[in-house]
């Protein structure tokens, strides 16, 4: 933007319950308004079409929909305006409606004609960052990423927005394995610790990104191995946030998909700690999707089951209906069930499933060494033995499988 028009001066509006008009319904518009419907803003689009996800709005009640062309006097007591149609005319004549009224307009198509800049936008909780790029929105774009990626993996520090003093637990799902499959609130969780309590399964590179200041606690369950009592892990979650510490509790995949995350809630409610749960990226949804395995599809399955393996079909500990989930037509996901995965494939054949239904089994899922091993029920205990696959593996049983065959 040349000199001669000043320079922008940034502005929070707060617009909740105050009118804001778009004109326009396509692309732009509807990003302008998933921005401002954050704001709590009362959003009227006029425009004779608007996009599906724009309509979808206008049904509970987020967005008023005129479905007409802008008219003269469409404005009246509106706070703010943007004008995103693609006739230049019609933005230019709101555009010079609103600088009539004294209303401030964002004119999408001419940012030398508006009278406000729309800044690129960010958000960690209830900071919010507004990047204005000199006249060059790819320009704030990357410098708003930047911070925001900042301010999530903890390279840029926001001290005043971490935890009033006195302990507190964040359990977090890691995800299966990859640093970059856990959530933008785990990371946030992450950034803010001074414990961190971690299973084996929870992506490891995210440990060793740490500040050495943080204390990092070696929570991990070896299958048929070494292992830490789960009542030693809710002591500890207990122990450290009585001292007043940030505490993480760092799980591989979900904290409720078979974490025992529900059990570390309980024993921190009973001591009177505020705990938190940050759900992760579940390995039985996500390691078969990263091996080409959709659980469902379309025509194909109509259901898909989760089921863990660490005890075999008949063990009197068990609580699996294995002739329920041998009837079963769709997707079965084995969690935990190497050892075992002999007897649950005999026992899916025994109460119904065809021998012949195909078998995938991930390893290391979603991380350097993932590999597939590709079967059937009835071939499954051969190649398990001839591939030599350890645990963390995830195995699914259905037509699926078949899906996702470079074969």
């Amino acid at each position: 933007m040349p000199p001669e028009s000043g320079t922008v001066y940034p502005v929070g509006l707060r617009l909740l319950d105050r009118l804001v008009v778009v004109v326009g319904g396509g692309r732009v518009a509807h990003r302008r308004v998933a921005g401002l419907l954050e704001s709590r803003a009362r959003i009227t689009v006029i425009s004779p079409e608007v996009t599906p996800a724009l309509e979808a709005l206008v049904a509970p009640g987020s967005v008023t929909w005129l479905r007409r062309r802008y008219e003269a006097g469409d404005l009246a007591g509106a706070w703010y305006v943007v004008a995103a149609t693609d006739d230049p005319g019609v933005n230019a004549a709101v555009a010079a409606e609103a600088e009539r009224d004294r209303i401030f307009c964002a004119r999408a198509d001419d940012r030398a004609a508006s009278s406000v800049w729309t800044p690129a936008i960010g958000r960690q909780g209830d900071l919010v960052v507004g990047v204005h790029g000199g006249g060059d929105p790819q320009r704030a774009i990357g410098v708003r990423d930047a911070v925001v990626a900042g301010l999530t993996d903890g390279s840029i520090r926001d001290r005043a927005a971490r935890p009033a003093p006195g302990g507190s637990v964040v359990l977090v799902g890691g995800g299966p394995g990859d640093p970059g499959l856990i959530t933008v609130r785990g990371r946030q969780a992450l950034a803010h610790a001074e414990v961190v309590v971690a299973d084996h399964l929870a992506p490891q590179a995210l440990l060793a990104s740490l500040p050495p200041e943080v204390e990092v606690i070696d929570a991990s369950k070896l299958p048929r191995g070494r292992s830490m009592a789960q009542e030693r892990i809710n002591d500890l979650l207990v122990q450290h946030a009585r001292a007043g510490r940030r505490v993480v509790r760092l799980k591989g995949g979900d904290p409720f998909v078979f974490g025992r995350g529900m059990e570390e809630v309980e024993a921190c409610a009973a001591a009177g700690i505020p705990v938190e749960v940050v759900p992760g990226i579940t390995s039985a949804i996500a390691v078969p999707a990263l091996a080409g395995v959709p659980v469902t599809h379309r025509g194909l399955t109509h259901e898909f089951v989760v089921v863990s393996g660490h005890l075999p079909p008949g063990h009197p500990q068990s609580l699996v209906d294995w002739p329920a989930l041998g009837r079963l037509r769709g997707t079965v996901v084995v969690l935990m069930g190497v050892d075992t995965a002999p007897a649950i494939a005999a026992a899916l054949v025994e109460h119904g499933r065809a021998p012949d239904t195909p078998v995938a089994v991930v390893s290391d899922g979603s991380t350097a060494t993932q590999r597939t091993v590709r079967t059937t029920l009835a071939g499954l205990p051969g190649a398990l033995a001839e591939s030599g696959v350890r645990p963390p593996a995830v195995w699914v049983v259905g037509e699926v499988v078949a899906l996702g065959d470079p074969g």
